[in-house]
């Protein structure tokens, strides 16, 4: 049997399980600095700490529940994807991302996803289980420590790998809470991004939760009937509920939601769509990020050439809606939005 994780205790566990072990209160603190600020991967790292103690630790929990099982590299260096071993032989992925003055970490929060959408490798890959906090935080832990060695420090973390963020909400959020912890990893919030197909009672749940976090909404269409052959979540989510809860968010957090929208040639890119988004987003404080859909692995759908979105982007613009189109990174070591995948095991 697997041994609990030692990132998936909270302060009050830990203090429990050192007085339990006769350990004075001060070992608290010690055991946090070596978890959060000195980011140790081993036991033996603690050298603040007696050896009896880290034997005791270590016979009661796993450390750091990631293995390392594989990298690949980009051949323009820019991106970097891991390949990680969970303790019950699952696996996932995980992007670092390097730009001129940022460095940003990519994360998985589910093996697999639940969700489907048609043009994803993740979705089609189906669901196992959902992440433990402990697991999401060593997946930005490992990434901290891959940069620190170069000299060079994480600079943004967005919840965009494997998984949809919002139906595994409670560790997400719990690993949010450690990541920006002045006594855990201290990372500022508004560096932090969600990224979610729209699970309307978490979008409310966010929302009333006032968070610094940036939120952003996979829309890639601007019409029910076009979005739930896309996204078959729009059919027990809407278009008019995620947009009514998505101004709710804006009009309570006074923070703009960023919009996701992926082009598909053919599919999902005609200015007349564009102007429906326009007409769909009105209002609303909101910034709209276009990319052209990575190369799915059976090939069946294609990203829109650069004319057809640039058009997209001068047509949102045109009408009143801030929209930029991002940068690629990635896409040939399938490392770019919708293409993570895996097995489900690994040895």
């Amino acid at each position: 049997m697997t041994k609990p994780i030692l990132y998936d205790q909270d302060n009050d566990t830990l203090q429990a399980v050192l007085k339990e072990l006769g350990q004075p209160a001060f070992r608290l603190k010690q055991l946090e600095e070596g978890l959060y600020q000195h980011r140790y991967l081993d036991f033996d790292e603690f050298t603040t700490l007696p050896k009896s103690l880290l034997e005791a630790l270590a016979e009661r929990f796993t450390l750091f529940p990631i293995e390392d099982k594989n990298e690949i590299i980009s051949r323009d260096k820019q991106t970097e994807k891991f390949l990680f071993k969970l303790q019950d032989d699952n696996l996932i992925e995980t992007v670092l991302m390097h730009y001129e003055e940022r460095h940003t970490a990519c994360i998985s929060t589910q093996v697999g996803c639940p969700m489907g959408c048609v043009f994803c490798a993740t979705g089609q890959m189906g669901y196992t289980r959902n992440l433990t906090a402990g697991e999401i935080l060593s997946q930005i832990i490992f990434c901290m420590r891959r940069l620190e060695a170069d000299g060079k420090n994480l600079t943004n973390v967005v919840y965009m790998g494997m998984g949809e963020p919002f139906l595994n909400y409670e560790e997400v959020m719990s690993s949010i809470a450690r990541l920006i912890d002045q006594k855990g990893l201290n990372f500022g919030a508004r560096r932090i991004t969600i990224s979610t197909v729209g699970i309307l009672p978490r979008i409310r749940q966010f929302t009333e939760a006032k968070s610094q976090v940036n939120l952003a909404l996979s829309l890639h269409a601007p019409n029910d009937k076009l979005r739930s052959t896309l996204v078959p979540s729009n059919e027990f989510y809407p278009l008019k509920s995620l947009i009514e809860a998505s101004k709710k968010y804006t009009d309570y957090t006074h923070r703009r939601v960023l919009i996701e929208y992926a082009l598909i040639d053919g599919v999902n890119d005609t200015l007349a769509l564009a102007d429906e988004l326009a007409t769909l987003l009105h209002g609303m404080l909101c910034l709209v990020n276009l990319i052209a859909l990575n190369p799915a692995q059976d090939g069946s759908l294609k990203g829109s050439p650069r004319e057809k979105v640039e058009a997209f982007r001068d047509r949102l613009m045109k009408r009143g809606i801030q929209t930029t189109i991002r940068l690629k990174r990635g896409i040939e070591i399938n490392a770019g939005c919708g293409q993570l995948a895996t097995s489900q095991k690994g040895k």
